[in-house]
């Protein structure tokens, strides 16, 4: 199995007016999903360090792969706290 990773890879989590938009970008190829920013929810996949799964609409996407497994329950708890507006 080979693995790289590139200059560009990451992930994006923007929240533009009533959307919340997430980017991967990983090897060249973006992902990109748009949510209903009253419709969205946030989770862990399976515990508290695990990817965070972003799901709304019938959708879905894994973020959090860029910052350390510790972190994650921050960044899931910031991404609540920006869609509430708070």
């Amino acid at each position: 199995m080979l693995f790289a990773k590139h200059a560009t890879d990451g992930e994006k989590i923007m929240l533009r007016d009533s959307q919340l938009v997430v980017e991967f970008e990983s090897g060249g190829k973006v992902q990109r999903a748009q949510f209903q920013r009253e419709w969205v929810r946030v989770e862990p996949r399976m515990d508290d360090q695990s990817l965070i799964e972003v799901y709304g609409q019938g959708r879905s996407i894994s973020v959090g792969r860029f910052i350390r497994p510790e972190l994650r329950p921050v960044l899931a708890r910031e991404i609540r706290q920006a869609l509430r507006g708070a």
